[in-house]
């Protein structure tokens, strides 16, 4: 999801890589959820999150669009995000004690929060938000232990290489508006439908992601 922002806004103005050491460790989150709350769509959900989130409750992907998940449009393509619902406007996993009901296998952006990814021309890199965790004082961990992903460097050059996808998909839709709503059900079928029938995640998405490549770009 693009921010107009500036780094000087939201960040302490330095860019890290997984194996430095960060101010990002907030204590298990001890007492708050804030970060789980009132987020909107924002929680976008690339298609490991929910190859995990399935896998991990046993639930569909079509059941969760029923209720915890929801589909929205992000820089011109239908993407799934995290539902926000209920009094206080929380993410539907949140339990009743104000805790991660699926922290094992949770999202890849809130595995990062409070940190964000900085993109750049060969992959990115991750920068600290100054002003979105509310947690005080909180300590310095290795980005990567933060992370706790299996497979990390596998891991960021698929989500590299999920982001220039998406960023030529947009491209393409702006060529031609009139298949933004085809090339959106490809994506949804393509990459989040259509189960995963092997336990090695990533060749089978490297796999799809060059056949969207050959249609659209």
């Amino acid at each position: 999801m693009k921010r107009q922002v500036t780094m000087e806004e939201i960040s302490d103005g330095k860019l890290y890589t997984s194996n430095d050491l960060v101010k990002a460790d907030c204590g298990d989150c001890e007492g708050c959820h804030a970060c789980c709350t009132g987020m909107g769509s924002s929680i976008v959900l690339d298609p490991l999150d929910i190859v995990r989130i399935c896998r991990g409750t046993g639930a569909a992907f079509e059941t969760l669009l029923a209720g915890k998940i929801e589909l929205n449009v992000v820089d011109g393509i239908i993407l799934p995000n995290l539902k926000m619902a209920g009094a206080e406007d929380g993410c539907g996993f949140l339990t009743e004690e104000g805790r991660c009901g699926i922290h094992p296998f949770r999202p890849g952006i809130c595995r990062l929060f409070p940190l964000g990814r900085y993109y750049e021309e060969n992959g990115f890199r991750y920068f600290l938000q100054v002003h979105e965790c509310q947690k005080e004082n909180r300590a310095k961990v290795k980005v990567k232990k933060w992370l706790d992903i299996p497979e990390l460097k596998k891991y960021e050059t698929y989500i590299a290489r999920w982001h220039g996808l998406l960023i030529q998909l947009q491209e393409y839709i702006a060529a031609h508006p009139e298949s933004a709503k085809a090339v959106s059900m490809d994506v949804l079928q393509r990459f989040y439908l259509t189960p995963y029938q092997t336990e090695e995640f990533y060749s089978e998405f490297f796999r799809r992601m060059d056949e969207a490549k050959k249609a659209y770009c």
